[in-house]
Order: C-alpha cells, then sequence, then structure tokens
C-alpha cells in the first residue's frame, strides 16, 4: 500500500527536516530533476516546483536522479523510531503501545500506522500482535505449557488468547505443535528494504517491499503453500542475512543457503537455468528458452522470469533483451542495473562459487 501522508504534512516534514518522515515519501523538485529524502539539508524548493513520490522507485521511473548529498537510494529504510518500537516488542511482546503510548513517546500514530502499512502490509497494532502470537508457536512447538504461551504473550484470558491464535494459525494452540509456517522477515539492502520468507525447507521469498507484485506473489504463497504466513525469523532467513551482506559488498559471489520455489514443470526448468547463469555475466530470453528445450517459448520465458519470487537468489536479473538492453525487471531497472553493475565489477576475483540445495514442489502440494 503506497499512501502517502497530505501534503501539507509533507510540505511541513520537509521545512522541519523531520526525520520521522525518512522513507514514508520523497520529494522531487522539476527544475533540477532531482529527488531527495525529507532531511536533504539542501534549501527547501519553491511549493510549485515540487511534486512527491511515495517510493524511490517511481521517483527514478518519472525521470529523477537522486540527489548526491542526501543519497535517498541507501536511505536507512527504518527511520530510528521504528528500530526503537521494534526493539521495544522484541523485548517484551506482552508489551501493548497504545496510540496513547506513541504519543508520550513523541510519535504520531498516523504515521506509525502509515509506515507499516506501507512496510509490513498491516497496522503497527497488527504487526505486534502477529509477533506476540507467533513467539506464543514457538513456545508451544518447543513443548512449552500454553499456559505459560498465552500469559508470556500479554493474553489475560485462555479465550482470547485462544480465538487470536486460530485466527492468524487455523487452528486452536493444543493441536499446534506440529504447526509449520513461512515466516517472513525484512532486511535492510543498499537498494531499498526486502522482505523475505522462509519454510522449514528453505527460503520462498525475496522480494523488494516496493515491487508492485509483492502483494500478488505473498497471495500466491499462500495458495502454493497453504500454510499461515507470520513476521519472525528462522535459521535460513538468519543465514540468508549474512549471505546478502556478503554479496552486496562484493565479497562473495554465490548463495548457500536452500531455496524452495514451488511452480509449474516450466517454471522449474526456467529458474534452474536462472541459476546456471555465471555471476557477472548475463543470458537473453531467447538464449534460456534454448536451454530449456523450448526455443519457441521466448515469450513463456519472460512470462516465468516475472513470476520468480526469489530476487537475486534466482537471479533474473541477469537475463536481457537479445540486444543487450536491460529488458524489463520487477524491482526496477534501475536496481537490475545496479546488480549487474556490482557483479561485473567483482566478478573473477576469487569467491566462492558453490550454490545452495534448491526444492522444486509441484502446484497443489
Amino acid at each position: 500500500m503506497k499512501t502517502m501522508p497530505p501534503e501539507s504534512e509533507m510540505q511541513r516534514a520537509c521545512r522541519e527536516r523531520d526525520a520521522t518522515y525518512d522513507g514514508l515519501f520523497f520529494i522531487a523538485v522539476r527544475t533540477t530533476k532531482i529527488f531527495c529524502r525529507p532531511t536533504c539539508p539542501a534549501r527547501t524548493p519553491l511549493p510549485e516546483n515540487v511534486r512527491y513520490f511515495p517510493t524511490a522507485t517511481e521517483a527514478l521511473e518519472a525521470g529523477y536522479r537522486a540527489c548526491k548529498r542526501c543519497r535517498p537510494l541507501e536511505l536507512d529504510d527504518r527511520p530510528p523510531w521504528v528500530e526503537s518500537l521494534i526493539a521495544e516488542v522484541d523485548r517484551d511482546p506482552s508489551a501493548r503501545i497504545t496510540d496513547g503510548g506513541l504519543k508520550a513517546k513523541g510519535i504520531d500514530p498516523g504515521t506509525v500506522r502509515r509506515y507499516f502499512r506501507r512496510q509490513f502490509g498491516m497496522t503497527f497494532q497488527a504487526w505486534a500482535r502477529s509477533r506476540r502470537l507467533t513467539g506464543a508457536l514457538g513456545m508451544i512447538r518447543g513443548n512449552e505449557p500454553i499456559d505459560s504461551a498465552v500469559f508470556r504473550s500479554g493474553y489475560e484470558s485462555h479465550s482470547g488468547f485462544r480465538d487470536a491464535f486460530v485466527r492468524a494459525f487455523g487452528e486452536p494452540p493444543a493441536r499446534a505443535r506440529d504447526k509449520k509456517c513461512v515466516v517472513v522477515s525484512w532486511l535492510r539492502s543498499p537498494l531499498g528494504l526486502l522482505v523475505a520468507g522462509a519454510t522449514e525447507d528453505g527460503i520462498c521469498l525475496l522480494e523488494f517491499t516496493d515491487r508492485g507484485r509483492l502483494e500478488a506473489q505473498v497471495g500466491v504463497l499462500r495458495r502454493l503453500f497453504a500454510l499461515p504466513i507470520v513476521p519472525g525469523s528462522n535459521a535460513h532467513l538468519d543465514r540468508l542475512q549474512g549471505e546478502l551482506g556478503r554479496y552486496f559488498d562484493g565479497a562473495s559471489n554465490c548463495f548457500t543457503v536452500p531455496l524452495v520455489y514451488p511452480g509449474t514443470p516450466f517454471q522449474a526448468k526456467v529458474w534452474e537455468q536462472l541459476r546456471a547463469i555465471p555471476y557477472g555475466e548475463t543470458r537473453s530470453y531467447e538464449q534460456i528458452a534454448i536451454a530449456v528445450g523450448s526455443p519457441g517459448a521466448v515469450r513463456a520465458v519472460g512470462t516465468a522470469n516475472g513470476r520468480n519470487r526469489i530476487a537475486i537468489l534466482l537471479p533474473c536479473h541477469r537475463v536481457v533483451n537479445k540486444s543487450g538492453k536491460l529488458g524489463g525487471y520487477g524491482g526496477g531497472l534501475w536496481r537490475k542495473q545496479h546488480l549487474l553493475d556490482l557483479e561485473r565489477e567483482h566478478a573473477g576475483h576469487g569467491a566462492q562459487t558453490r550454490r545452495g540445495t534448491s526444492i522444486f514442489v509441484s502446484p497443489g502440494r
């Protein structure tokens, strides 16, 4: 959901260099064709020369260049107040932070709502409730008494906990000790915030949060896995975070974390060919079609490429047009160019190239 604050509020945020709005919108100047974060130290432009964008991608696609002073493409996607709230919930999942509590901290509840809906697809209160219930599921699966899960999650009654648990996981706590989930977490990168998802078998989702198809991709995960999707982390997500960091630093040219990507047999062939493209190189859609044994299926290859749910690790950014032009990319062509430039710069530096495992699951499993 790409909502922005009212224009008068954005104007005020830019005048006062209000850091709580970094990541909520970007300000672009028509006369210079440059866009900035709200806290850019440059002089505030005249209102008639200003455009506002909810994401950096939309500003780039509209023809604006990133400011070299405030570097909006390197924006830390989580303002300090977001980090503070997340850390508070992590320290004490049972804590209930109301709108009044937010105001007491000097944080506008409307700003919190908009940020969490755009970045996490839910309000802050819904996110905190999901984190509490995910923690409770972990306790139950660890064979702790249900009583402990109820009260350590901040619920005052078994009935209230049970109702919330059933809504989240589809079955009561007593039958959830073997319950599996798709766990999702949000990861920083130099190209913006990523949402990652993993089952017990491996990574099944990695997308930029401002990608237009993200909501649809999450819906596909629900259909393919038939599992609850809840915020949290697991060993695969922790491993992914480390491997992504080394990739963006140019210290590693491979990923070894297991991947799980349900799809049709044709999609599986295409996605396996993506993984076979060497780091620092590209292939055309025609070359991929030939490699999967269907030389006439160039458009179908493009469709399968676009339905890849695991960006970077299944490197669809390495597929270009026959002419050498970039073609399309769901995360935005500027990201595609950045990834290709990064890999070309560090190709041949001797980093390890071992691939991780993959698990193909046919639809309907």
